[in-house]
């Protein structure tokens, strides 16, 4: 099949999970023959593990460049020679039409309710992805979403059937501590959150845990703003006078796999997610993974994972301190982690379950 694909902002590359995902799906596919194209915003024209790389113009700086580079790439995917235009995030989803007027088979992904997200409250940023939402629903031939609770939704909203088909993950190989030591960390030594530095990932919340606690250990937010400097730097504040938090800023690399390999734990304490690769890659590489109790994040780590009430400071801090007095019990979870992870969310299967919707 020829197959084209927008969304992301630029593959490859790890800005956030969707540009992860785009790029597993898009290289799987390429490897087993089929002709693939994906649409980055801005950059050169290019290729990348097979897959046939073209830039679109993202005109309008902070806050538009999502938008006009969607409208671009739907012109740009609408008159090419692809079969099937996969869309990825509710927000580009609101141009869908265009490559369906020109006959496209239009296949779109909601990674998450993204206009639940906080930087888009009071924004007309929030209209525009609400509007991508019902654009998928009304003009989309079919509609993936990534758990079970977000297939409930569209079904309860708008009386639309969706296919559930998850993130996947390949095993990890676990590594051994080097260039962690260079920020003054041990295997063990610290405790880790991940991820983009958001106010809905509730990283203040985990703050205030932590500093609760009586321990040696350290805490590693590891990770760089998204349009939030303001919230970042409050961070920064909630953390002032305690050298156990250390931020790492953006991690990649070797930096990020030896992150994974040697914490503790792995924290995730969000209010709002779609399926997030962090976890999955945490667990990957053999993490005990403490994750809030809302139904992405549960629904994940089933009974390999431990949870806690969402947004309750007081039994995080309960949770991470009976897991610090428990290191067999964090153990038992590590050693459980990979091989549950990497057998339920397998590529391959979710590589063909999305081909043969295309079909």
């Amino acid at each position: 099949m020829k197959i084209a694909m927008f969304g992301h902002k630029r593959i490859p590359s790890r800005s956030g999970g969707v540009e992860v995902v785009v790029a597993e799906l898009a290289a799987g596919m390429a490897a087993m023959g089929h002709e693939v194209t994906c649409y980055n915003r801005g950059g050169d024209d290019g290729a990348f593990a097979g897959i046939g790389l073209k830039a679109v113009p993202d005109w309008g700086g902070k806050g538009l460049s999502a938008l006009t580079s969607s409208f671009f790439a739907a012109v740009a995917s609408a008159l090419s020679d692809a079969e099937v235009v996969h869309i990825h995030a509710e927000g580009p989803a609101f141009f869908c039409w265009i490559p369906k007027l020109l006959g496209k088979r239009v296949v779109v992904t909601v990674h998450g309710l993204d206009w639940q997200r906080e930087k888009w409250h009071r924004s007309p940023g929030r209209f525009y992805i609400r509007a991508g939402e019902q654009a998928a629903v009304r003009f989309a031939d079919e509609i993936i979403v990534l758990s079970r609770n977000l297939q409930r939704y569209f079904r309860k909203r708008y009386g639309r059937e969706t296919e559930y088909i998850p993130n996947g993950i390949t095993r990890s190989e676990p590594q051994a501590p080097a260039e962690i030591r260079k920020i003054g960390l041990e295997k063990d030594g610290y405790l880790l959150f991940l991820g983009r530095l958001v106010p809905e990932k509730e990283i203040h919340t985990l703050i205030s845990a932590f500093r609760a606690l009586d321990t040696e250990k350290k805490l590693v937010i590891a990770g760089a703003s998204s349009d939030t400097d303001g919230y970042v730097e409050s961070l920064k504040v909630l953390a002032a006078g305690d050298e156990r938090v250390l931020f790492t800023g953006f991690a990649e690399g070797r930096l990020l796999a030896e992150l994974y390999s040697n914490a503790f734990l792995y924290i995730l304490p969000s209010r709002v997610e779609g399926m997030p690769m962090s976890l999955l890659e945490a667990m990957s590489y053999g993490s005990c993974c403490l994750v809030s109790d809302i139904p992405e994040l549960t629904e994940v780590v089933e009974n390999c994972g431990v949870t806690f009430p969402c947004g309750d400071s007081r039994a995080l801090r309960d949770a991470l301190e009976s897991l610090l007095n428990n290191p067999d019990t964090v153990a038992r979870y590590k050693a459980a982690a990979a091989d549950f992870v990497c057998g339920k969310y397998n590529w391959d299967k979710i590589l063909e379950k999305t081909l043969e919707l295309y079909r």
